[in-house]
């Protein structure tokens, strides 16, 4: 394997000589300049695996290097050395098209896993990478072309990504992907919803603790971004991150370490930040929701995943795509869509996007005869945006008129009971649903699956009641 050769841009010599000493160390070739002048020069004469340059020169600064790199040699990953706090600058280089950055004085286990990181990444093979992006992107419309565009860029740098858009449109999936494609896609990727987490618990789970720290602290406990080392850490639905913690995050950001809950000392850490959220992350600052300097070191590059409705041309392959998943799941055999129902699903507007659809498919999976499944069995006149964690057993009119027409005579008369002779109408609904379930399972000799599709909800539905009614 042919040696690796990166060139190193300061005016400092004992900064050069350091670098050139931990990269030599690395079997790395170094060449090495003390101005733009000589950089550039070295950049004809030398083939370069990856440049490290300082942000203040003599005659200029690194950012219009940077740039140079960028229009010149666009493969070659560049990142900035930046004074000790100085974060706009790095910022600011980043946006340029640096691929990372890392401040004085130099962490030189940070530098050399830095190294690595850029030394590793793929050749720039936008037809290798388009083919990857597009098992999981579906969709030929030129909105959606342009969004694999922008992973295959994204990928190969490590700013800190916003991705915006709203519910249900893929954001997690976008995020996903940029990492995979990434030199470390083998790396941890650890998705956190900020909104799930309890404010009292969050410092504990973004940075650690150690044992004895609090009452509860029985042993040390590895932190979100710990979790997270060498890797991904997706901040989904940031914005409902508290301003407390937002500070927290703001600094660790900035200095890449964490201090885990009763430590004295701060460990470093390499994590790449991406982040989201279905709100209006700038409207959220001018109501003061948000801080405007984490938004700013979270929205170095925002990257928009479009709506279902802005693709509608998309929407028969996403469709065939979702509803093989579902037989999968089912293990049942293909079910066709037919023209009519691909023509209802395009004038649908899909509040809830991708996530609604793949619901609409579910449940028409289940209400559909013969293995077609026609417009009336997608029941979009009442259909709303969905939420994963919403289940409900017939939650449509259609649903429930398919769970009556086939209920059987004993099924009427069980439900026939008053709500009087019960404490509560909950508890009386909980009992009717109850002997309709445990009647369709036993008609149905147990098969989950078949009772599923009998009752006209999905089988993660299904589960999801046995174990709420007792029934498991």
């Amino acid at each position: 394997m042919p040696q690796k050769c990166a060139l190193i841009v300061d005016d400092e010599p004992d900064i050069r000589e350091l670098l050139e000493i931990t990269l030599g160390r690395m079997d790395i070739e170094t060449h090495s300049a003390a101005d733009l002048k000589s950089a550039r020069n070295l950049l004809v004469e030398q083939t370069f695996d990856f440049c490290l340059t300082d942000m203040q020169l003599p005659d200029g600064n690194g950012i219009s290097l940077i740039e140079h790199i960028q229009l010149e040699y666009p493969r070659l990953p560049v990142a900035m050395i930046t004074a000790h706090g100085n974060m706009e600058s790095a910022v600011e280089a980043l946006k340029a098209g640096a691929f990372d950055f890392v401040s004085k004085p130099v962490n030189l286990e940070l530098l050399r896993h830095l190294v690595n990181t850029a030394l590793n990444l793929e050749p720039l093979n936008a037809e290798t990478h388009t083919a990857k992006a597009g098992n999981l992107l579906l969709g030929q419309s030129e909105i959606m072309a342009a969004l694999r565009r922008q992973v295959i860029k994204l990928a190969r740098s490590r700013a800190p990504i916003y991705i915006s858009g709203e519910s249900g449109s893929g954001k997690e999936l976008v995020a996903r992907l940029i990492h995979n494609q990434g030199p470390h896609g083998d790396a941890p990727f650890i998705p956190v919803n900020c909104g799930a987490i309890p404010t009292e618990l969050m410092e504990s789970e973004f940075f650690g603790h150690i044992k004895g720290s609090f009452t509860g602290a029985v042993s040390d406990k590895e932190g979100l971004f710990q979790a997270a080392n060498g890797g991904t850490l997706f901040l989904d639905e940031v914005a409902d991150l508290p301003l407390s913690m937002q500070v927290k995050l703001l600094r660790c950001i900035q200095e890449k370490a964490v201090r885990p809950i009763g430590a004295q000392e701060e460990l470093p850490v390499d994590v790449r930040i991406l982040s989201a959220t279905h709100k209006n992350l700038a409207v959220e600052v001018e109501t003061n929701r948000f801080r405007q300097d984490l938004y700013y070191r979270i929205n170095v590059i925002e990257l928009k995943v479009p709506s279902l409705r802005t693709r509608k041309d998309d929407i028969e392959e996403l469709a065939a795509y979702l509803l093989q998943r579902v037989e999968r799941d089912y293990s049942q055999p293909p079910t066709e869509i037919s023209p009519a129902a691909i023509d209802a699903l395009k004038q649908y507007h899909f509040p809830g996007n991708v996530r609604e659809l793949e619901n609409i498919l579910e449940r028409a999976f289940t209400l559909c005869e013969n293995g077609v499944i026609e417009p009336g069995d997608l029941n979009l006149s009442t259909a709303t945006a969905f939420d994963a964690g919403d289940i409900n057993l017939g939650g449509s009119a259609t649903a429930q008129a398919a769970i009556a027409s086939r209920s059987t005579p004993d099924t009427h008369a069980a439900a026939a009971t008053t709500p009087a002779d019960f404490e509560s109408l909950e508890a009386y609904l909980e009992d009717v649903e109850k002997k309709l379930i445990t009647e369709t399972l036993e008609a149905t000799r147990w098969n989950k699956t078949a009772a599923a599709k009998k009752l006209g909800i999905t089988f993660r539905a299904l589960r999801y009641k046995l174990k709420k009614l007792g029934l498991e």
